[in-house]
């Protein structure tokens, strides 16, 4: 039985791609996963797949401080290649983030194939520094080529869930009526200002007609300020596909996860990205959206002016007016996502994984 080993931490952004890819491998095939202790990959993985964990830090700081931490990052490195081998994993895959440099030079160290996926339009640090070490960079968006050298890259898209890609029905706790349906997802990190421009715009919305899911996120202040009948406010929900899926707009960050999932779900979308991104990546992946008529961008402001409220009204007035619907720009920016959405992802992943496997 070959076995794949899976080297993801941290984020969703990280583990739901890489979960999946490991979904998608065939039966005769055995998974293995490798982590860092007390990150999420501790809630999600361990009933899936059986779990290894190896401490990878990230670099901060500078001088000596940052030396130090990388020479620990790549001393990592040898009890991941033990690991390997005691395995006897074919091949190994990793979703980048710190735990990918270990992981790489321990492929590396023991002859094995490894495929790095990049999921933003600028590669992150670790994607950078160790593309070129790789026997393939699977890349979701293609800006990101322009960033690496040395790669040998291959736009695969970013997998999402399988529940993004099956039809589900409206849940019943969304607002009834017959007004269009306006998702918010604030995110768990950096929502507050997304969140704050989101309730200033809200009641104009309300009094045309629209009906509002506000996901703000578990650290937000101002939860509980706004109420009205056609206005649902919770921190989470597990039914986001569900609520990507019939909604007729989405206003979110630019995480490239979010931005994948919004695309299979033909959903249109304002982004904000978060202006305190790692090399301000999410403006990149917002304009990649962008760039293919998927979705309109407005910076983060503040509450009081005016940019999120006359974006709103430019994209759903339209329809509350009863416009042509062949010159509905929402029915635009859904066809946009049409042609962002790579619904086949996982599966390209999984057939690379294992051509390289059978080529070792």
């Amino acid at each position: 039985m070959p076995r794949l080993l899976i080297a993801a931490s941290g984020t969703g952004g990280h583990l739901f791609p890489a979960l999946a890819v490991a979904d998608r491998m065939p039966e005769n095939w055995s998974v293995r996963w490798l982590g860092v202790p007390d990150r999420l990959e501790r809630q999600l993985v361990p009933s899936r797949y059986p779990l290894f964990t190896v401490r990878a830090g990230g670099l901060q700081g500078r001088g000596l401080r940052k030396l130090k931490q990388l020479i620990q990052l790549l001393w990592s490195a040898w009890p991941v290649a033990r690991l390997i081998r005691k395995q006897e994993c074919a091949v190994v895959f990793t979703t980048g983030g710190y735990i990918a440099a270990p992981a790489i030079l321990a492929a590396r160290l023991c002859r094995r194939p490894v495929v790095l996926h990049e999921s933003n339009a600028i590669p992150g640090q670790v994607t950078r520094l160790f593309g070129r070490f790789c026997t393939r960079v699977a890349l979701g968006l293609p800006q990101a080529a322009d960033y690496l050298s040395g790669c040998r890259p291959e736009v695969t898209g970013t997998p999402v869930r399988e529940d993004f890609l099956k039809p589900a029905a409206c849940p019943d706790w969304v607002p009834a009526g017959d007004g269009p349906l306006l998702l918010v997802i604030g995110g768990s990190q950096g929502a507050v200002g997304l969140n704050r421009m989101v309730r200033a715009a809200a009641p104009a919305l309300l009094a045309m007609g629209c009906r509002i899911v506000h996901l703000s996120g578990h650290v937000d202040p101002d939860q509980g300020q706004l109420e009205h009948p056609a206005y649902s406010e919770r921190p989470f929900s597990e039914e986001i596909p569900a609520l990507l899926q019939h909604a007729d707009l989405a206003i979110s960050r630019a995480g490239a996860g979010s931005l994948s999932e919004l695309a299979v779900c033909g959903t249109p979308a304002v982004l904000v990205p978060f202006p305190q991104a790692a090399d301000d990546h999410q403006s990149a992946n917002a304009a990649a959206a962008a760039a293919v008529g998927a979705a309109v961008i407005v910076a983060q402001h503040g509450p009081n002016e005016p940019g999120l409220r006359r974006m709103l009204w430019n994209l759903l007035g339209p329809r509350l007016r009863g416009c042509d619907p062949a010159a509905d720009p929402l029915r635009l920016l859904r066809q946009g996502m049409e042609r962002l959405a790579v619904r086949d992802a996982d599966r390209l992943l999984s057939e690379l994984l294992q051509d390289l496997a059978a080529e070792a």
